[in-house]
């Protein structure tokens, strides 16, 4: 399915919010998801859900285009067979990026690996932990179309992974990164402490999806500074700065 156009008033809507360059050796890191009324970002787990109207499946993609890397976790990856690429403007030369700890996924069977077939999108950056075995089959699949498994020693505690990771991808010329889910995802770079989340953008759907759903809710207070709204046919937007997790005993 083709894009509609992009809404004339998102571009300087989104602007202060676009990644800028940075001193500290890491990417830019832009999080960004769409959610419903009550916070879910789907209905079940492991369940596919459409929430985002046309415009702000294209304001998406602009996003995307703005970036040098996509990241998403294992699991969005397994519920979505996501195809993780920009269709908006010419940019085929995005990067993939899975977080993939166990080393779990089977890269030959996505429709990532038919995308990167097409020329439509690069092979994907992989990061796994250091103790995890793809598969032969991932790992050579992945190899040949230009991509590579990215192995770290990972800790049990998966919101204190992050600078470890976005440093890496750093070193490896990424200077920006957005960042699309999924819940995990999502709500361990909202409560680290190290303060990695340089713009938060959030599409809100006009629909509860109830208890059932998969929420984002981080396990501290957040606050949030420098914030505007978008409104379009369906959805609102916020763009935010976060300011650093308030922790209490």
């Amino acid at each position: 399915m083709s894009l509609i156009p992009l809404p004339h008033t998102l571009i300087p809507f989104l602007e202060p919010y676009l990644p800028k360059t940075t001193t500290s050796g890491r990417p830019f890191v832009t999080l960004t998801y769409a959610q419903s009324l009550d916070s879910k970002i789907a209905a079940q787990p492991g369940v596919q859900t459409k929430l985002s109207h046309l415009e702000t499946k294209t304001m998406t993609h602009y996003l995307r285009s703005k970036h040098d890397a996509i990241l998403v976790g294992i699991g969005t990856v397994l519920a979505d067979d996501p195809k993780l690429n920009c269709r908006y403007g010419d940019r085929s030369n995005i990067r993939p990026v899975i977080l993939d700890p166990r080393g779990v996924w089977k890269y030959e069977k996505s429709t990532l690996r038919g995308i990167c077939d097409d020329g439509a999108g690069l092979a994907p950056f992989v990061i796994v932990d250091e103790c995890a075995e793809p598969t032969p089959e991932s790992i050579k699949a992945v190899e040949l179309q230009g991509g590579k498994y990215v192995k770290l020693s990972l800790i049990d505690k998966r919101e204190d992974n992050w600078g470890l990771i976005l440093e890496k991808l750093g070193g490896l010329g990424i200077k920006s990164v957005m960042v699309e889910g999924g819940a995990k995802v999502i709500n361990d770079l909202l409560i680290n402490k190290e303060d990695l989340v340089d713009s938060l953008i959030i599409t809100v759907a006009p629909v509860f999806l109830g208890k059932a759903g998969v929420d984002v809710s981080p396990s501290h207070q957040i606050n949030l500074r420098d914030m505007t709204w978008w409104t379009g046919v369906q959805d609102s937007v916020l763009a935010a700065r976060l300011n650093p997790p308030l922790i209490t005993n």
